[in-house]
């Protein structure tokens, strides 16, 4: 089980997913995963597909949102990141919240029972050769280790393209003082779980507001290290410092936005509201929303107690930052995600540019099935354009600017156009038509993902029986 066998480096949510996929199908696996031999900034245990920062998978609203859509295409595809997230779901509004040791628990156990699958606890410190391992999936994500990342870096022949990520403060629940905060998600909406009162919510005045805002703005923040200085941030997490800065009302507009929210211990309308989501099964630790920060520790303290409700707060975690790094993979990976001078190699997972934790998985499951397909010698077809797990893929492969290459979460701006007969905008008004592009886009996806699964796990099953 070593030249012939898939040989998947990393076990984070993609590499999880990528050897489910393969020995699902029929592959032999070997899951290398560096933990504990080698420890990481900001893992916490040695367990597969380990959250190190949020525990929120982002909406579960397969109809009118994107994420929504890849969460119900995973499912369709026998996602054991879905299955293990849908099994332990947390009240979250219209979110997919989990409880993140249930959950990599869940991940670890499936994979550790698999007759397909042999995961070894080592650190891999170069690219394999194709006369030593022929097929090989990299999902080593954001947080290569530098030896590999080195050896990543000679043989794409690219420079490093690295963004900053930010992990946000977790609050025991205990010590929230709710005579002043409430639970209410926006808009009264229930989700996955949830019954529609899933986040706790701080309201603040317009003072106290404007104090938070300048006090992030003048909080000491941890100074970069000199190989951090020129590296971007991705705008999609932004440190809540850095949002600050931007202006006086970015925040207001962003995560402390007080809109569908009704403060039942006053009349007085918040001028912003700080929520937290539950982040355990148990209800004991709640994260802040949008509060990832570079802020020093003692500050972090000093200024979150200044929101209200949290003036005792006890932090189990506080905020961090660490530095992620991917692939300009739109020049170095072909549409079966092998790297283009070396195709023995795959690539999977934040790694190749997608943000988000769905979004790497998804890009696992792709690597997980087209490696299987070559071990097993069957031909791979990249799943349709109109889902999200083939927009996605397009847009990491080929469909954006090599120049330009930034990572992207899924979106409904990376499915195409719907025609006239799919959809017709006359026959809607003002926000409805909106809303119904969005459905009618969804369930375009599940049609063509559905013939897709049907054409080639039928074509899968009689190549196997041959």
């Amino acid at each position: 089980m070593s030249k012939e066998a898939i040989h998947i480096i990393g076990g984070g949510l993609a590499g999880s997913e990528a050897a489910w996929q393969a020995a699902e199908a029929g592959a032999q696996v070997v899951l290398h995963e560096m933990r504990p031999v080698r420890e990481t900034e900001v893992h916490e245990t040695d367990s597969l597909a380990e959250l190190v920062c949020s525990n929120s998978f982002r909406s579960d609203d397969w109809e009118y949102n994107a994420v929504g859509l890849l969460h119900q295409e995973m499912r369709l595809c026998g996602s054991l990141i879905m299955r293990s997230a849908d099994k332990h779901k947390l009240p979250a509004g219209g979110a997919l919240a989990v409880d993140r040791h249930g959950f990599s628990s869940e991940v670890q156990h499936a994979l550790e029972a698999h007759p397909n699958v042999n995961i070894v606890r080592e650190e891999i410190l170069k690219l394999p050769a194709a006369d030593d391992w022929s097929n090989v999936i990299i999902a080593t994500g954001p947080l290569t280790s530098p030896d590999l990342a080195q050896a990543i870096q000679d043989m794409t022949g690219e420079d490093e393209l690295a963004f900053f990520d930010a992990i946000a403060p977790i609050v025991y629940k205990d010590s929230i003082d709710f005579d002043v905060a409430w639970f209410q998600s926006r808009y009264d909406k229930g989700g996955p779980g949830g019954d529609g009162a899933d986040y706790i919510n701080c309201p603040l005045n317009k003072e106290q507001y404007e104090t938070l805002v300048q006090a992030l703005v003048d909080g000491e923040k941890t100074e970069f290290k000199d190989w951090e200085k020129s590296t971007p941030y991705f705008d999609g997490c932004l440190p809540i410092e850095v949002m600050a800065e931007r202006g006086p009302e970015t925040l207001r507009h962003g995560p402390m936005k007080p809109v569908g929210l009704t403060n039942p211990h006053s009349d007085e309308k918040p001028y912003a509201v700080v929520q937290l989501r539950q982040d355990n099964a148990l209800g004991s630790l709640y994260n802040m929303v949008g509060c990832q920060t570079k802020l020093k520790h003692g500050e972090q303290k000093r200024i979150f107690r200044t929101i209200p409700g949290l003036e005792g707060a006890a932090f189990a975690r506080l905020g961090g930052l660490h530095r992620n790094t991917f692939l300009n993979s739109p020049k170095v990976l072909d549409e079966e995600l092998r790297l283009r001078s070396a195709p023995h190699i795959r690539f999977a997972g934040q790694i190749t540019g997608v943000e988000g934790y769905l979004e790497s998985a998804a890009i696992g499951l792709l690597a997980g099935r087209y490696g299987a397909n070559q071990q097993l010698s069957r031909s791979n077809t990249p799943p349709p354009l109109p889902t999200a797990l083939g927009a996605l893929a397009n847009h990491i492969t080929s469909g954006a600017d090599s120049s330009t290459f930034q990572p992207m979460n899924i979106n409904y701006g990376l499915l195409p156009d719907l025609q006239r007969d799919e959809f017709n905008p006359r026959d809607y008004k003002g926000k409805e038509r909106a809303r119904a592009r969005k459905r009618a886009k969804s369930e375009r996806a599940l049609r063509a993902l559905q013939i897709w699964l049907n054409e080639n796990d039928s074509a899968s099953e009689v190549a196997a029986a041959s």
